[in-house]
């Protein structure tokens, strides 16, 4: 696969391709084998291969960072979860038991969806700027993002990985010939 053409929407549909059920891999086989790869190219592959094959091993690992930085700051618990709020009262599907609204105007308690956005965003904005959460949970991405990069590009790969690896770029290749 040409990393170099792949545009964020083969990127999103490739993501829900992923079976993210898989359970993570046992951390004797997480923590077995480093070595520095020999070229870039030793990198690249090495790279793609382990964030497939551990990503949900990664995924834990930010999660688990990323509570550790909210443990540090609670109220960004909080802040996070009215952003949250904020982001889905801005969906664009009104729905309405399955149907679309004729109104097309959506209300949340008697109230123009509008001021729900705004309050719960004013308010989620005010305890991020109080707590300092912001920066704590960013450094938090940062610190589980790198954590995995640094991982994935020195663990080296067993037989398994480079199979698992190589059956994903076959379906992709075989998917790309379907749609001719």
């Amino acid at each position: 696969m040409d990393w170099g053409n792949v545009t964020a929407e083969d990127l999103v549909d490739a993501l829900r391709e992923v079976d993210w059920s898989s359970p993570p891999r046992p951390l004797s086989e997480f923590f077995s084998r480093f070595t520095v790869p020999r070229s870039y190219a030793k990198w690249n592959s090495r790279l793609k291969c382990n964030l497939y094959y551990y990503r949900t091993n990664y995924f834990i690992l930010i999660v688990l960072i990323l509570g550790l930085g909210f443990l540090r700051r609670p109220v960004a618990i909080l802040a996070a979860i009215l952003t949250a709020l904020s982001i889905a009262f801005l969906n664009d599907r009104p729905v309405i038991r399955g149907r679309p609204s004729a109104k097309r105007a959506i209300h949340i308690c008697g109230r123009p969806r509008w001021v729900f956005v705004f309050v719960f965003s004013s308010v989620s904005f005010i305890l991020w700027y109080v707590s300092c959460g912001l920066l704590t949970v960013l450094w938090a991405l940062a610190i589980g993002l790198l954590a995995t990069v640094l991982h994935a590009s020195f663990r080296t790969p067993n037989l398994k990985a480079r199979l698992n690896t190589f059956r994903e770029e076959f379906r992709a290749v075989w998917r790309n010939y379907s749609e001719l």
